[in-house]
């Protein structure tokens, strides 16, 4: 499936709280309401201010999903990737995660030990896991690693 990518503006603010909210919460079931409210304020506080590195997806000139990725360590960190369960399962991000590795050495990622379907793509691709907490994994794709 074709996609492409906007710039996030102030406009889409909203949106991509929403998704990032629902990447989180989708994931980190049965959180104290205390714990909730902790992640939503910093949601709120930190799309904004993230903004400028933010990335729409586009499909048919739709927007369907979201991509953040940042300036890490000795790479990049894919902070966020998100689409709408219609677009999903399509290899839209199968796509966009493959295109970040041609282009990095190093890239980095979080993921919900409970998102089993993206930790499957994940270690597909060549990520490893580095450390564990109690929710999540912290993985690492290292391009050396995965030559042939």
């Amino acid at each position: 499936m074709d996609y492409q990518f906007c710039k996030a503006t102030n406009i889409d603010i909203q949106k991509l709280i929403e998704y990032k909210l629902i990447n989180i919460l989708e994931y980190a079931k049965n959180l104290p309401s205390q714990e909730n409210k902790k992640i939503q304020d910093y949601v709120q506080k930190m799309v904004p201010i993230q903004l400028k590195n933010y990335k729409m997806i586009l499909v048919d000139n739709k927007k369907v999903g979201c991509l953040l990725v940042e300036k890490y360590e000795d790479g990049v960190l894919l902070d966020e990737i998100y689409l709408e369960e219609i677009y999903r399962n399509r290899g839209i991000g199968k796509d966009i995660i493959q295109n970040i590795l041609r282009t990095n050495e190093n890239a980095y990622l979080w993921v919900y030990k409970l998102n089993r379907g993206a930790i499957s793509l994940y270690q597909r691709l060549g990520f490893q896991v580095l450390k564990e907490t109690e929710n999540r994994y912290y993985m690492k794709y290292e391009k050396r690693m995965c030559e042939v």
